[in-house]
């Protein structure tokens, strides 16, 4: 939020992450009052990527660097550990402009390691892997990864896995929502996740340089 605290805005039951799913999910929270989103960080899902133009066009979207070396070792499954390194490299470096260069290097050493899919892969995918240099260098770490929801995700199926089956969706979603309230209100949410002033100056940069 505005004091760079985490929060939970929603969560809704959905049976498949097409747009149409996402668009209303979006629409609903817009319809709640949320507005001005600057970052969507997320793991490449296609109706997502779309329903984020449709309903917040004015943000900017960061495919999680986690999803994005899973999708490489994908095709690498005998030089994960040396391509892990490789791409970790990438973005380990100081500026977007580096990190391009670095990326380029990589997919020159793939392709001299017969890993042409891999190539392929970080060739046509680094980019939007790369919108968190774009934002403050003291969030960096924080906005690069969907972490944060992976995290409450692994706590949600840890909860369900123990009920098992449930008569209907709104049983599971009241138990999910009861989980939510109480992981936001743990250390989780309670912890200052990052430092605003950042990206309000950044943001007062742009705006005066516009």
């Amino acid at each position: 939020n505005e004091d760079g605290y985490r929060e939970v805005l929603g969560a809704a039951e959905g049976m498949k992450e097409d747009k149409a799913s996402w668009v209303s999910f979006f629409q609903w929270l817009r319809g709640r009052g949320l507005d001005g989103v600057k970052l969507i960080v997320g793991d490449k899902c296609l109706g997502m990527l779309e329903a984020v133009g449709e309903v917040f066009p004015e943000a900017k979207y960061q495919r999680c660097t986690v999803h994005f070396y899973r999708n490489v070792f994908s095709v690498t499954p005998r030089s994960k550990k040396l391509v892990a390194k490789m791409l970790k490299a990438i973005h380990a470096q100081e500026s977007k402009k580096a990190a391009r260069e670095k990326a380029k290097a990589v997919v020159e050493q793939l392709h001299s390691m017969k890993l042409k899919e891999a190539a392929k892969k970080v060739e046509d995918g680094i980019e939007e892997t790369l919108t968190y240099c774009d934002f403050p260098s003291e969030h960096w770490t924080r906005i690069r990864t969907n972490n944060v929801i992976e995290r409450l995700n692994r706590e949600i199926r840890r909860r369900t896995r123990v009920v098992g089956s449930f008569p209907d969706g709104n049983s599971a979603l009241m138990l999910v929502c009861a989980r939510l309230r109480h992981v936001a209100g743990t250390q989780w949410g309670n912890k200052k996740y990052m430092n605003m002033k950042h990206l309000e100056a950044a943001l007062e940069d742009t705006s005066i340089a516009g």
